[in-house]
C-alpha cells in the first residue's frame, strides 16, 4: 500500500547576530525575528502546518523556530537536536528517515551548508521549475525549500522528493 504524501519544509535559520558568547550561542538579530515571522505566515498562508520539527539545538535556530511558529500560529514543541549543528546532509537525512510513518509534515530548521545541501540532494527535479532554481541559486537566511514526497521516511533517499515551493522569509 502506498504511503500517503507527505511534506518536508527544509529551512535555514534567520539572519542573526555577527558575534555570541560561542557561535552555538549567537542569537538571531531583530530582523532575523521579523524574517522569521514573516517565513511563519507565509507557511500558514500554504497551509502548513507540522507534525514535528527537527530544529538544531543552537540559540539561533531555536529563535528562528519560535519567530516561524508565532508567524504560523503553531503551538508545536519543537524537537531540538544538538547533532544538527554541525550535521552534514546524510546526517540530517537520517533524522528525517527515523520519523515514525505517522508523521505526514515535518520541518527542519539548520544551518549551511547543510540545508542547502539538503534541499539540493533530495529534489528529483520533477517538481515546480521556479522553485527548484531558487533552491539552487542560494539558500540565504531565512530561506526554505518545501518537498512532497510520497513513500515512508525510512525510504527517503536522494532524488525522491518533488520541490513544490522556495521562498525566502523576509518582512
Amino acid at each position: 500500500m502506498p504511503a500517503s504524501p507527505r511534506t518536508l519544509v527544509v529551512m535555514r535559520h534567520a539572519k542573526a547576530e555577527q558575534a555570541g558568547p560561542t557561535d552555538f550561542e549567537r542569537e538571531l538579530a531583530e530582523r532575523g525575528r521579523q524574517d522569521g515571522a514573516a517565513a511563519g505566515g507565509w507557511l500558514a498562508a500554504r497551509g502548513i502546518v507540522p507534525d514535528v520539527a527537527l530544529v538544531s539545538a543552537a540559540t539561533r535556530t531555536q529563535q528562528t523556530f519560535t519567530a516561524v511558529a508565532q508567524g504560523a500560529q503553531w503551538t508545536l514543541e519543537p524537537t531540538l537536536d544538538r547533532g544538527l549543528y554541525a550535521a552534514d546532509p546524510d546526517t540530517a537525512l537520517d533524522l528525517v528517515r527515523s520519523l515514525d510513518d505517522d508523521v505526514s509534515t515535518v520541518v527542519v530548521i539548520g544551518h549551511n551548508p547543510t540545508m542547502a545541501y539538503l534541499a539540493t540532494m533530495l529534489d528529483d527535479g520533477e517538481g515546480d521549475p521556479d522553485a527548484a532554481i531558487g533552491v539552487t541559486g542560494g539558500f540565504p537566511t531565512s530561506a526554505l525549500a518545501v518537498f512532497a514526497y510520497d513513500g515512508t521516511w525510512g525510504e527517503l533517499a536522494a532524488g525522491s522528493a518533488r520541490v513544490t515551493a522556495y521562498h525566502v522569509g523576509r518582512a
